[in-house]
This record gives structure tokens, sequence and C-alpha cells, in this order.
């Protein structure tokens, strides 16, 4: 799983422009997501993936070819997989694509409406992409 994992996050990368940009990839569960967000984001709850941008912030740039972390709770991944009816892959590569979109700056949280629909759409594209290759 993790060699397939290094697969699909290096096709978003490449399909993204950016081959050579490297991230760190954690899966966790829910007890570790949930504190996760809850110390760094203000949110004691679980969540399926929170990404974490090394190119933002005070020291944005510093490493340009780091673009950060994700982090995948498996239990919250697989339990959506489950309501929806989906692979448990399908649901870790689209939370992989997910995560890795807020690394390379997309927003559908803290921007406008213009902002999500871009993103929704960037996904929809690389999503159906990785798809037909992985899954």
């Amino acid at each position: 799983m993790a060699e397939t994992l290094e697969k699909v996050a290096q096709r978003i990368l490449n399909d993204s422009g950016c081959p050579d940009a490297e991230l760190s990839l954690v899966i966790v569960d829910d007890v570790e997501i949930q504190q996760i967000n809850r110390d760094y984001l203000q949110r004691d709850k679980p969540t399926n993936v929170i990404s974490f941008a090394m190119q933002e912030g005070e020291d944005a740039g510093l490493h340009p070819g780091l673009l950060g972390d994700v982090i995948i709770s498996a239990d919250t991944a697989a339990r959506d997989a489950r309501e929806a009816e989906l692979p448990f892959e399908s649901e870790l590569y689209f939370l992989l694509l997910h995560g890795i979109l807020h690394l390379l700056g997309y927003d559908h949280e803290r921007g406008t409406e213009e902002e999500a629909q871009l993103m929704e759409a960037r996904e929809a594209e690389l999503f159906a992409r990785i798809r037909e290759e992985f899954l």
C-alpha cells in the first residue's frame, strides 16, 4: 500500500507541474488526528485529512521543494468509504489528492466560492486520472 500511495502522490505532483517537490504522508487513527486537529487547529474532533503547508507563513520559501505534511485518518477514510460504498483505496487516494492540493495553495474553506470551485474542478480532473491509473 505504501508504494502505491507514493506512486499516487508522484502522479499528483507530476500533473501539478512540480515533479521534484517533496512532502511527508502520515496515516494515523482517529485518536491521533483528533489530537492534531485540537492542538494545531483548535477543532476537538477527528477529521479525514489535515495538511500543513511549508510554503506558507514566515518560513515560506526556506525550502522551496518541500511542500509540507499530509496527515490522513485511516479510521475516518474507512468509515467514509463504507458510507459512500467505495473501496477504501479510492477514499485514501482522494484524501491524499485533497491534502496535496492544499499544500499547493488550493483552499475551499478560507477562500472565496470561486476558489472552492477551482479546487473542486482540479480535484475532479486529477482524481479521474488517478482512478484510471490506480483503481
